[in-house]
């Protein structure tokens, strides 16, 4: 892949993280404070926020999609591993293009389809019941969240054609697992062999 390409694609992941980090963090303690308000209101002024549960499904639904880009950046999907796990490099490496390509084909497929739903809600004029919000940006989330993810795919594909034998589950993450007993042993016969506590006496 050519220098600059390759360049860009790191800049652009770099971009989306942060983005996502300060999304995630974001909506979570607006949660945090949403809803401490309105438990404070309620017990102190026997008044709850009329908005808050309206409030915090948005924004769970923002971390929900937001959260499926960055999961995937950091190759923590749940996997059924066993007969990957069995195969040759050469044929792990093969089967994981195929699982990025595919995966990365089915996320732009379904925001596709996640628009085209934003559309129709957009079109229609729909507001929520509470704040009197426009329903259609709220789901923009989903759109979004599929977009990322798809990326994130897309990028770990990338990945995998320009390295050796070594497979990328994204574009940062190393495929790679230890047995932690192994390790251990592993780490036991890399340390130094303890010195003899006893030396024999000179006989008199």
């Amino acid at each position: 892949m050519p220098r600059i390409i390759t360049t860009l694609l790191k800049q652009l992941d770099h971009l989306t993280a942060k983005a996502e980090a300060l999304i995630l963090a974001g909506a979570i303690l607006i949660m945090a404070g949403n809803t401490i308000a309105n438990v404070f209101g309620r017990y102190v002024f026997s008044q709850s926020l009329y908005f808050t549960e309206e409030l915090n499904e948005f924004l769970i639904v923002a971390v929900t999609f937001i959260g499926l880009g960055y999961i995937t950046r950091k190759g923590r999907h749940i996997r059924m591993s066993a007969i990957y796990d069995s195969l040759p490099p050469l044929m792990r490496k093969a089967t994981m293009i195929f699982i990025a390509l595919s995966s990365a084909a089915m996320m732009f497929l379904l925001a596709w389809h996640a628009l085209g739903y934003v559309e129709r809600l957009a079109a229609r004029g729909r507001v929520t019941p509470a704040l009197q919000f426009p329903l259609y940006l709220t789901y923009i989330w989903v759109v979004v969240g599929f977009v990322l993810a798809g990326l994130q795919y897309l990028l770990a594909l990338l990945k995998n054609f320009n390295t050796g034998n070594q497979v990328y589950l994204a574009l940062h993450v190393v495929d790679e697992y230890q047995d932690p007993e192994l390790e251990q042993l592993q780490q036991q016969l890399k340390s130094p062999a303890p010195s003899a506590r006893f030396k024999e006496e000179p006989q008199s």
